[in-house]
């Protein structure tokens, strides 16, 4: 007789078995390729309540089940002015999931609300800044994003299209200000669709931004608003219809950057250019 499997082991099942290519496969590949887990890690693996981190947390919570190599998981929840409902939502979801999350409150919402600068990049400084030192007083060495393949080709478009700069987002990340600490993004070669499939196939909801400015679309599936962001989705795919490997071309590009091609460049936040000088200060002059 089989055994009555609990909505947790349903979930965690069609990650291994029916998603198994699309999420588990790239899941440990990018482990792997990028050296994300060593052995005695204690990995904060921060939950913000979205699809990408609580597919994380249980890819790593698997992982962690079955791997030779040993190391520590604390699931890390920052809340940073939900409402009552995102709040909810997440602490239900963490519970449906199997997941024991640590919740700690900050006023980052307030702070960047009220802000003359822009809220969104303050929001995302503050998040990260908060993180890290709450995994480090928690006794963490790495923090663990859930940023994927698509956030990952839309960061270097916007960089391009809005930022005036070729700048990829990296896989693993050492942090300036907090020594000893390391981010990584376990989702790197994670497709959103895949994460949506899986979403769907389990019926879960999901809070999709709890931003005091987009609370009018908390819990959907797949994005809204007139962000950036959204209209690099849209463009990239439209762009896809037509070239299919559009999206794994723009991926494989930030791998194989040729340096020779390039008049000016930065590396350490230094300026370089075989035909411009830079001053004291890493920028361009003259």
């Amino acid at each position: 007789m089989e055994r009555t499997l609990t909505p947790a082991q349903k979930i965690e099942r069609s990650i291994i078995k029916k998603y198994r290519d699309a999420l588990w496969k790239p899941f440990i590949y990018a482990v792997r390729k990028y050296g994300l887990i060593q052995a005695g890690d204690r990995i904060a693996v921060c939950i913000s309540g979205g699809k990408g981190s609580m597919l994380m947390a249980k890819l790593m919570q698997e992982l962690h089940r079955h791997s030779k190599i040993p190391f520590d998981l604390l699931f890390l929840v920052m809340d940073p002015g939900y409402n009552e409902i995102n709040r909810r939502k997440t602490e239900s979801n963490a519970q449906l999931l199997g997941i024991p999350i640590t919740i700690f409150e900050t006023n980052i919402f307030e702070v960047a609300n009220n802000s003359e600068k822009s809220p969104c990049y303050l929001c995302a400084r503050m998040r990260r800044g908060h993180l890290y030192s709450k995994a480090k007083a928690l006794g963490c060495n790495k923090i663990a994003l859930g940023h994927h393949f698509n956030d990952v080709i839309e960061t270097t478009v916007m960089g391009m299209f809005y930022g005036s700069q070729l700048q990829a987002m990296l896989p693993k990340l050492q942090s300036t200000n907090f020594d000893g600490m390391e981010l990584i993004r376990p989702l790197y070669c994670v497709h959103e669709e895949d994460i949506l499939a899986w979403m769907r196939y389990n019926q879960l909801e999901f809070i999709q931004c709890a931003c005091r400015f987009t609370e009018s679309c908390t819990i959907c599936g797949n994005g809204g608003g007139g962000s950036k962001r959204q209209e690099v989705k849209t463009l990239l795919r439209r762009l896809k219809r037509d070239h299919p490997n559009i999206e794994k071309s723009i991926f494989n590009s930030i791998h194989n950057v040729c340096l020779d091609t390039f008049p000016a460049y930065k590396a350490n936040g230094v300026f370089r250019s075989p035909y411009v000088q830079s001053d004291e200060n890493g920028s361009a002059s003259g």
